[in-house]
Parts: structure tokens; sequence; C-alpha cells
């Protein structure tokens, strides 16, 4: 007689069987898919916020207003280029994530970490925006680093 029987079609399993490991790999993989298909959606966001935000620093430098001295500093027109590049490079990655491009995660990563450092250095001109973009890059590098787990462990 063994101390694992087979439960009985109408009877919940009890105990040591290994479908309850199963389950939670199975809801913890789909918080992870969630966590991709959510990061490409806040990347193309992000995208199109950051385009936005550079072509406001391109036409009118009256737009930003700099709080006191800053060591990084740049003129708004090289901010405003620097967005609507790395923001249409954003852009199209978080279109990739969408598709489930191959290539989209590691350059999610990586845009999305080149995008923490560029809000970050345009902290003085738009403080809390800034913050938030940085604390949503986060997120999308954690969601993407952790995609990339998962998938290894297969």
């Amino acid at each position: 007689m063994s101390q694992h029987a087979e439960p009985s079609p109408g009877r919940p399993s009890h105990g040591g069987d290994a479908s309850w490991a199963q389950r939670s790999g199975d809801r913890a993989s789909g918080w992870v898919t969630g966590g991709v298909v959510f990061a490409g959606v806040l990347l193309l966001l992000n995208g199109a916020l950051a385009v936005l935000q550079g072509i406001a620093a391109i036409a009118e430098d009256d737009v930003y207003a700099r709080i006191g001295t800053y060591v990084y500093e740049m003129n708004l027109t090289g901010w405003g280029i620097l967005h609507v590049i790395l923001g249409a490079l954003v852009f199209i990655t978080g279109y990739g994530l969408l598709k489930d491009m191959a290539w989209a995660r590691m350059a999610g990563i990586v845009l999305a970490s080149l995008s923490l450092i560029a809000q970050f250095l345009f902290l003085p001109y738009s403080p809390v925006w800034s913050v938030i973009m940085m604390a949503i890059d986060v997120f999308v590098i954690w969601a993407l680093a952790r995609r990339q787990e998962s998938s290894s462990r297969v």
C-alpha cells in the first residue's frame, strides 16, 4: 500500500503530491507574463511621453524651469533631442515586447536603464515627473529581468 495514493476524481488531493507545486509555479509564471505585458505597455507609454517631453524641450525653452545649478548641465535643445531619440527607441521596444519578439526583452532592460539615467539627469527640469518615470523604469527592468530568469529555468 502506497502512502501517496492517487486522489479519486471527485475529491481534492491533500498533502504530498506535486500538483500544488505545479499550480504555484503556474501562478508565478502568470504573474511574470502579466508583468512583461504590463512592462511592454509601460514602455510604449514611456516612449510616447518621452518623445512629447523632448518635443516640448526643443520647441520652447521656457516650458521647463531649472531649479538652481546642476552638475550635469546641458541645454534644453540637447535634452529634447536625447528624449526624442530615446523615447522612439523605447516605444519600438515596447511594441516588440507586446509582439513577444526575442530581442525586445534585452533591449527593454538596456533602454529602461538608459531611460532611468536620463530621467535622473533631467531631475532639475522636471523633478516630480522624473522620479515617477524612474520608478516605472525600475519596475520595467525588474519585470523583464524576472522573465529572463524564469525562461532559463525551463
